[in-house]
């Protein structure tokens, strides 16, 4: 039976992080869906940002924020995520940092209401994955075969593109073939898929209309 629960929203990237970390550990969870824009008062209790995801173990200790979520699974779970080299160690901590980066040029990308917007945040995006292009080697993830808490970063940030190429031709990949064979590998591994609901494309696209975003208006 599951003793940890994951306090959870339906298209917060972080949450999936937590949730494919969690899955690729083989941990039973419950998984508890909150709607932000109305936050109930029991979570506003439990989360000091007021944010997502937060991780409620089984001695009712609540754990927020993705990265420190992520890293006590890593310290209290098997199999390793992280290298046993403490210098490859940190830079794959770094590179979790770029994720979190990359999310936050997604989020001005996708919320932007203007041409304008849109392609300076679209330059932002492509100048993190060219120094991603840059770091990759032999693949399928981003430190060989072994997928590791980088991938689990890096996957939800390469999902919102399953809705965005579906809109119009962006560019961001052009002519980046490596992260290009990355994201295709993680949206094909099982802890990736079945970190969103099956309607997540919908949910997204209903997202971008609520917010009046011009990639709503050009996927009219």
């Amino acid at each position: 039976m599951p003793t940890l629960t994951l306090i959870s929203h339906h298209l917060c990237p972080y949450v999936q992080r937590v949730a494919i970390t969690l899955a690729e550990k083989n941990v039973p969870y419950e998984r508890v869906n909150i709607d932000l824009n109305n936050k109930p008062d029991w979570f506003l209790r439990l989360s000091p940002l007021g944010k997502v995801p937060l991780l409620r173990l089984e001695s009712g200790e609540v754990l927020f924020e993705s990265a420190v979520i992520c890293e006590y699974l890593e310290d209290t779970l098997p199999p390793a995520l992280h290298p046993a080299s403490a210098l490859e160690r940190a830079r794959h901590r770094a590179w979790i940092e770029l994720a979190s980066a990359v999310l936050a040029d997604i989020w001005g990308y996708e919320t932007a209401t203007d041409a304008e917007t849109l392609q300076r945040k679209a330059g932002e995006l492509r100048a993190k994955f060219l120094r991603v292009e840059a770091a990759l080697d032999r693949g399928p993830y981003f430190a060989g075969a072994h997928f590791s808490l980088v991938d689990a970063a890096f996957a939800p940030a390469f999902r919102y593109f399953e809705v965005f190429d579906e809109i119009f031709d962006h560019g961001i990949f052009a002519d980046l073939p490596k992260t290009q064979a990355w994201r295709t590998a993680l949206a094909q591994r099982p802890s990736v898929r079945a970190a969103v609901p099956a309607d997540y494309h919908d949910r997204l696209r209903a997202f971008l209309k609520a917010k009046g975003a011009y990639l709503h208006r050009l996927a009219a």
